[in-house]
């Protein structure tokens, strides 16, 4: 009996201190975000306990090339279905590789006319976030609402597509409509991370390509220990004339000590603050994250 009651006492004292933690952690990351003078959403989840962090995790925020995550996820369920091949090869002509738009691949191949295999374009859109890259997969897939139907047959409903890469850069009014909230991207990382949509050689893959990801690394990196793995996805808008920023984003999962995951969603929006300063909201917001869940026994 008096060894059942040291018992429960212990996993009520371990209760109450995680509690506490979790507590402090949400304490700290209001903080940051009440004084970002920016629009910020979050979505964190643990992804072998379940644990959840969340602010204003339905709130609807313009994804930028944040949507390539999910676009490749497209691409290779129809790998995954024998529609396409990675080893494919794929035509990319001239008038792919628009000018004034970020593009690795078209600075490499600045005529076009070459012949790129599947994995390629994939490597250049999700590492390097090829616009030209994640336009051609559009196409490839018949456009941004075939990619929306997909996530929407996962039972994900809070992403919207509706704009190409070309599109927004013509009408930047329509980021607007490439929308997403943070829980549901997280949902999709989720669903990533467990092998639950894609076949193992897929989930690898594309696991890769994130790790190697060039864009953002003052973002969910940015604090972290030398050497953390992180797969993520990022997302940049420009500025409007009155100097806002309505995008910049960065998703993704971190691996913890003990090979533990969580994954990580910071949407930022219409902020007049210079990246830098937006960079390092997402970079203290990560690292209160993994402070949080690296400390659990």
């Amino acid at each position: 009996m008096f060894r059942t009651i040291l018992l429960l006492g212990f996993v009520l004292f371990l209760t109450h201190d995680l509690t506490a933690q979790k507590g402090e952690a949400r304490r700290q990351i209001a903080k940051i975000i009440q004084s970002s003078n920016a629009k910020v959403g979050v979505s964190v989840l643990g992804l072998e306990d379940r644990d959840t962090l969340a602010f204003d995790g339905k709130g609807h925020y313009p994804m930028q090339s944040v949507y390539k995550f999910p676009l490749a996820v497209a691409v290779l369920h129809e790998v995954d279905r024998g529609k396409l091949s990675l080893d494919m090869k794929i035509h990319v002509r001239k008038k792919d590789l628009l000018p004034d738009t970020w593009s690795p691949m078209r600075d490499k191949y600045p005529k076009g006319e070459i012949h790129l295999t599947l994995s390629e374009i994939l490597r250049y859109t999700v590492s390097q976030s090829d616009n030209n890259g994640c336009d051609i997969l559009f196409r490839m897939l018949g456009g941004p609402a075939k990619v929306e139907a997909y996530i929407r047959s996962l039972g994900i409903t809070g992403m919207a597509f509706a704009a190409t890469e070309e599109e927004m850069h013509e009408r930047p009014k329509t980021q607007f409509s490439n929308w997403c909230e943070p829980e549901a991207m997280v949902k999709l990382l989720d669903m990533f991370h467990g092998g639950r949509i894609l076949s193992e050689s897929s989930r690898k893959f594309l696991w890769n390509a994130m790790a190697e990801t060039s864009t953002g690394p003052d973002r969910i990196k940015g604090l972290l220990p030398p050497g953390t793995t992180v797969a993520h996805k990022t997302g940049s808008s420009g500025r409007n004339s009155e100097g806002t920023i309505h995008a910049l984003n960065d998703v993704g999962i971190v691996v913890l000590p003990k090979n533990r995951h969580v994954a990580i969603v910071v949407y930022v929006s219409d902020s007049h603050e210079d990246n830098d300063t937006l960079e390092n909201v997402i970079a203290r917001i990560s690292k209160i994250v993994w402070d949080y869940f690296s400390a659990k026994k």
